[in-house]
């Protein structure tokens, strides 16, 4: 099967679409300098896809990830999940759907220095209310199930390997079984061979729990094995071949 028909079965085996930006804007105004991030920009993501957004440094695919996740409101423009509109929602109402709707994971691991491994994936379910033990018996299934580091329960982050500590990150944004994992250079600071472990790791989540993922990455690797790729450039994205 050639490269682009293996990605066409791919796309679809995906399901309906969960999550659709239409219009996305976003301008920064620094003194006389005024920078056009997002313009009009529109995207699909489908249940159990993953979608890889590509482009040069600093055209503003973090910040497109951002808005995506709720971390940050567009000046224009609207994002949906499951047919429910994010940005109408109020500040209160908007964190909850954000805990409960999308995990994160980041290029810097961002765990907590002073807790083990199981205690910094437990993190998200005690914030969100869970009991001690409820949030221990998910940590335990996805940190020592999932991503596989069942005999690391009780490392702290110093004690780990940059591709322990990013596997722990990501199941730390699983944890609360989100809809959406929107990740930002995932393995941008691991060297080639946890880099290919941890892409590996992707899909194999994505295929164990019909997952599905927004990367930005700079990985052609990553990208080239994702279903679909968008490239943003000068404000607008456009879906490419890798």
């Amino acid at each position: 099967m050639s490269d682009g028909s293996a990605a066409a079965a791919r796309v679809s085996g995906a399901g309906e679409v969960l999550l659709e930006a239409r219009g996305l804007s976003k301008t920064y105004v620094t003194g006389p300098e005024v920078l056009r991030v997002l313009r009009d920009v529109n995207l699909d993501l489908r249940a159990g896809e993953i979608l890889a957004v590509v482009g040069p440094s600093g055209v503003g695919k973090s910040t497109l990830l951002h808005i995506l996740g709720a971390l940050d409101r567009p000046d224009a423009g609207s994002v949906s999940v499951a047919g429910e509109e994010v940005f109408g929602m109020d500040d209160a109402r908007l964190a909850q759907f954000r805990n409960a709707t999308f995990g994160f994971v980041f290029q810097f691991h961002h765990l907590l220095g002073e807790f083990t491994a199981l205690e910094n994936v437990m993190m998200p379910c005690l914030i969100s209310g869970m009991t001690e033990a409820e949030a221990t018996e998910r940590a335990v299934r996805v940190l020592g199930e999932e991503v596989g580091l069942k005999e690391r329960f009780a490392h702290r982050p110093r004690e780990l390997s940059g591709g322990e500590q990013q596997r722990v990150a990501v199941a730390r944004a699983l944890v609360m079984e989100p809809r959406v994992v929107l990740a930002d250079e995932p393995s941008g600071n691991l060297d080639p061979e946890h880099s290919e472990a941890l892409h590996d790791l992707l899909f194999e989540l994505r295929d164990m729990r019909r997952q599905s993922f927004v990367l930005v990455t700079h990985s052609v690797d990553l990208a080239r094995r994702a279903d679909r790729a968008l490239k943003l450039f000068d404000g607008v994205v456009e879906e490419v071949k890798i």
